[in-house]
């Protein structure tokens, strides 16, 4: 399917972007919370990677792997977004004091 190739693609740009987006920051929860943005992009790069190879090979092996990957990924992206929900406000607050103190 052309849509998951295209989904494929974006989310491994994200991953990249947020990844290097995370190490070029200097505020420990900013890094954290952009981290667990490229978490998720990560998580579903791999589901739909997964996804995608259901649709392109037909055995019992592409069934097996595509679910692990499906499951991993799924993991993945759940647990990326309990921790942005996680750092959301701790990174808020913080950014807020970098503010505060310039001004």
């Amino acid at each position: 399917m052309p849509i998951f190739v295209v989904f494929i693609i974006v989310s491994l740009a994200l991953y990249v972007f947020f990844k290097v987006k995370s190490f070029r920051t200097r505020l420990p929860m900013e890094k954290k919370w952009i981290s667990s943005k490229s978490s998720m992009a990560l998580g579903s790069f791999v589901t739909f990677f997964g996804i995608n190879q259901l649709f392109l090979f037909q055995s019992m092996v592409t069934y097996i792997v595509a679910g692990i990957f499906i499951v991993i990924g799924s993991i993945n992206l759940i647990g990326g977004y309990k921790m942005y929900k996680f750092y959301l406000p701790y990174a808020i607050d913080e950014a807020e004091a970098i503010v505060q103190q310039k001004g």
